[in-house]
């Protein structure tokens, strides 16, 4: 799960940045605040990498994506990126965990002495 997730919020990481070079068109944002907002869900996407698998990390990557969806109100391309995140994101949990347990089964397997 934790490669599938941190692939999905490298990705963002460019999508966030790349937001913030057109969100300084706006002219009712400063340029202070656009990159101080990036910056820092930018840092939030990075640090999350290292806790998906602990808890809460998963919870906290959904709140990510509701931020990234909000952000849809400043440039509205990220209302369509924000819900395409969210699917990768989903996926990525979803997929990952089974991903998870076929690998501890598989490991499982392994470990047992073989009877023939």
């Amino acid at each position: 799960m934790r490669t599938l997730c941190a692939s999905t919020l490298i990705s963002e990481v460019l999508v966030i940045g790349f937001a913030g070079l057109v969100a300084m068109k706006d002219p009712d944002l400063s340029v202070t605040t656009v990159w101080t907002v990036c910056g820092i869900a930018m840092f939030l996407c990075v640090a999350l990498c290292g806790m998906i698998t602990r808890p809460g990390g998963v919870a906290l990557g959904w709140v990510l994506q509701l931020a990234l969806l909000a952000s849809g109100f400043f440039v509205p391309t990220m209302f369509f990126l924000g819900v395409m995140f969210a699917v990768l994101w989903w996926a990525s949990v979803h997929y990952g965990r089974k991903i998870d347990e076929a690998k501890a089964r598989f490991a499982a397997m392994e470990d047992r002495p073989d009877a023939a």
